[in-house]
């Protein structure tokens, strides 16, 4: 009986992390919806990996480094109308100890347009934070 409460209890535990670790992705998701939202790009940025090994994947091809993706999106974005209201859809959301996937929808809502379109992350757990070593826009 003692070996089964032990076993129930580290699965629980082991939920428990998973359950928190999602919510730390999350997070950070809701984060960059708020820091764009609030014309912040280099905030908005800080969801990903600042290293020149960072992939980001859209209609161009691949682009790696942060700082590429940060004058990119400040180039395609240059002031808050161009930025709109982002908001995002999470369609699915798999994690481990230390890597996740995520597959979502954008949306952006501007005065003049509606665009849209979906992502794929790659997220990794780089000491101690989550952040977004893939991105793949469409």
């Amino acid at each position: 009986m003692k070996n089964w409460l032990l076993i129930l209890l580290s699965v629980m535990l082991s939920c428990t992390e998973y359950s928190s670790e999602k919510e730390a992705i999350m997070h950070v998701m809701h984060q960059q919806e708020t820091d764009w939202n609030s014309g912040n790009i280099e905030a908005f940025m800080q969801g990903y990996w600042q290293s020149d090994s960072l992939m980001f994947i859209g209609k161009n091809g691949i682009k790696y480094g942060w700082q590429t993706t940060l004058d990119n999106y400040k180039n395609s974005y240059p002031d808050k109308a161009a930025m709109g209201t982002l908001s995002f859809e999470i369609l699915q959301l798999e994690q481990n100890n230390h890597t996740a996937y995520m597959l979502g929808k954008w949306n952006l809502q501007r005065e003049s347009d509606n665009p849209n379109g979906y992502f794929t992350l790659y997220w990794k757990k780089i000491e101690g934070h989550w952040v977004i070593v893939i991105d793949h826009t469409s």
